[in-house]
């Protein structure tokens, strides 16, 4: 029995800005390659592996880039940006990206006045002592430890409204999408200080101990009480934006160093090419206050007996 492979050659998708920054536009144009189906025998298939390597092509231009040879044909488009150099980053892409607003008012607080909310500031605010003995004035480090743990309440909501989507036959209200936004964007967080600091192995391994509890707890909070988790996370974004604040002041009386932005960051916050890491924490913030926004509106929602599908999702609200 012949074994047949799929053979996909791809040219670059184009991303461009000219039609706006935000138009979330992208052209991605495909050709499959020669023979019925365009498949061909793993014989042929390293054949032209050596005529592409002879030839000068990818391969041979190229030793990182490995060909993927799939049977089913999926194959990522490359993707430029509008001055034609390769986008190199795979966790997100060119209409992904965005300008932080830096105008939100960062000093912004639910006051509690429920026995509720009273119970979830208390509470987020006894989790602010062991982080301020452990970190002390390491903001690098508090960082990366905060965005672990502040990336998972969007995603056990999503993934609880998703299912309960999934149960009730119905729309959510784009609640699913904006909840999932805010994870991925506070992962994204992550994936940009890790640049800045790096951890110490006992420093992963609190990671792991911390998001395992904290990711336990909070998806038994959201079953029991959405209003209640939603608090939760509105009171810690508020507590980060304070971090962010403290890491802030520290640059500026030049404690820490204010190094160069991550390439990382220049491309998911479109900031200047010379941005340094003081704006990347400006940014941040501002992410931060957004989330504080949504999630206790969220929590205002279920306090009106209302659930989130019964208002529009601010979905893109940044």
């Amino acid at each position: 029995m012949m074994n047949t492979v799929v053979r996909t050659v791809r040219t670059p998708r184009v991303f461009s800005a000219a039609a706006g920054i935000g138009s979330e536009k992208a052209v991605a144009a495909w050709w499959i390659g020669s023979h019925s189906a365009s498949t061909m025998t793993l014989g042929e298939k390293e054949q032209h592996k050596e005529d592409t390597v002879a030839g000068g092509g990818a391969s041979a231009g190229d030793p990182k880039r490995k060909e993927v040879v799939s049977y089913w044909g999926v194959q990522p488009a490359k993707v430029t940006k509008e001055d034609g150099t390769e986008w190199k980053w795979n966790c997100f892409k060119p209409w992904e990206t965005y300008q932080a607003d830096l105008s939100i008012d960062l000093k912004k607080h639910h006051v509690p006045k429920t026995l509720l909310d009273k119970f979830a500031y208390w509470m987020v605010k006894s989790l602010r002592l062991p982080t301020d003995i452990f970190f002390q004035r390491r903001y690098g480090c508090r960082a990366m430890m905060l965005e672990t743990v502040a990336a998972v309440p969007g995603m056990v909501g999503g993934m609880l409204l998703h299912c309960k989507s999934l149960r009730r036959f119905e729309h959510s209200g784009g609640w699913i999408k904006a909840l999932l936004e805010e994870a991925e964007n506070e992962r994204m967080h992550l994936m940009t200080f890790m640049e800045v600091a790096k951890p110490k192995w006992y420093e992963r391994a609190l990671v792991f101990t911390v998001q395992g509890i904290f990711f336990n707890a909070y998806f038994l909070a959201y079953l029991a009480s959405p209003k209640l988790a939603h608090r939760i996370t509105g009171y810690l974004e508020e507590e980060a934006i304070h971090s962010y604040t403290e890491f802030l002041k520290e640059l500026d009386k030049g404690n820490i160093e204010n190094v160069k932005a991550p390439a990382i960051a220049i491309d998911y916050w479109r900031l200047p090419a010379d941005s340094t890491l003081r704006d990347v924490v400006m940014v941040v913030r501002a992410d931060e206050a957004h989330h504080r926004d949504v999630n206790h509106f969220a929590s205002d929602i279920h306090y009106q007996g209302l659930e989130l599908k019964d208002s529009p999702a601010p979905i893109g609200y940044h």
